[in-house]
């Protein structure tokens, strides 16, 4: 999976908006103003994503291009090198398990004024 592929799949995500808060290198995908996909743009494309802590070590365990997130906190993100290691359908899976972790964590009020029940 490529970098655009993933930019437009997170598009998809109700009330997501992109940004480059940090660098020209990367992509930050939000909801509600929360983080739930950082996208490395430079020469060795790669995504942090959002996942349950137990979880995020069994990803690290089973794929050798799942890493403790990359300046982010390790037990709650991962970096996915996008070297092509991970199926398609399991790196779109983890990003809309991000978005939803995200999602859940929000206030209430926050939640319905997006239309999120």
């Amino acid at each position: 999976m490529n970098v655009e592929y993933i930019r437009e799949y997170c598009l998809k995500f109700k009330a997501c908006i992109e940004g480059f808060p940090f660098d020209e290198t990367t992509l930050v995908m939000k909801v509600a103003g929360k983080m739930f996909a950082l996208i490395n743009l430079d020469e060795n494309p790669s995504v942090n994503l959002k996942c349950d802590p137990e979880e995020a070590l069994k990803l690290r365990e089973e794929f050798e291009s799942v890493k403790p997130g990359y300046h982010m906190n390790k037990k709650y993100w991962n970096t996915i090198e996008l070297n092509g290691t991970v199926p398609d359908d399991r790196l779109k899976s983890w990003i809309k398990n991000s978005y939803n972790l995200v999602v859940a964590k929000l206030p209430k009020v926050v939640r319905e004024e997006l239309g999120f029940n």
